[in-house]
């Protein structure tokens, strides 16, 4: 875990946001997943354009956040097509937690 990564992803407000939306998707999004090969899963997730409808913010900025978040292994994704959903990545964020608890 790299944590100056994770708090840099963290130290804005729409990327923290984020991370909170995909806590209780269902709460924030429209219904999800229909993209998603039947037989398959990936609960608890958003696609991209609804991270981007909730937010208010541009695509490309929202795929920028999604990127950063990601490569702080606070998010993981799936493809499906042109598709992409995003979820939490609750491994990293409870080791994130720990750390808190425990080094802060």
């Amino acid at each position: 875990m790299n944590e100056i990564n994770i708090f840099k992803a963290l130290a804005n407000e729409t990327r923290l946001n984020i991370l909170k939306w995909l806590k209780d998707p269902e709460k924030y999004f429209p219904p999800q997943g229909i993209h998603i090969p039947e037989g398959e899963t990936f609960e608890n997730c958003a696609c991209v354009g609804s991270i981007c409808d909730k937010a208010g913010v541009s695509q490309s900025t929202i795929s920028s956040y999604l990127d950063m978040l990601q490569r702080a292994n606070l998010l993981e994704s799936k493809r499906c097509g042109k598709w992409t959903y995003y979820r939490r990545n609750e491994e990293t964020i409870q080791k994130l937690a720990e750390f808190i608890r425990t080094e802060l």
